[in-house]
């Protein structure tokens, strides 16, 4: 999903989060030019503390303050 123009989230399901889906999350957010992205993975005991992870880009120091 794609969110407001800045944030990309990427809702999955799996048992382990290997640098794949790390990477294809990395390369939606390059190429919307997304300046933050958020992995979901509901395949967890705990969604908050191991279940989501953030990434930023370089985009992220170009918005507009």
């Amino acid at each position: 999903m794609f969110v407001e123009n800045c944030l990309v989230v990427e809702i999955k399901s799996i048992v382990d989060i290997n640098k794949v889906i790390e990477a294809q999350l990395l390369n939606y957010m390059k190429l919307l030019k997304a300046p933050k992205g958020i992995l979901i993975n509901f395949n967890c005991s705990n969604i908050f503390n191991e279940g989501q992870k953030t990434y930023v880009n370089e985009y992220f120091k170009k918005l507009p303050q």
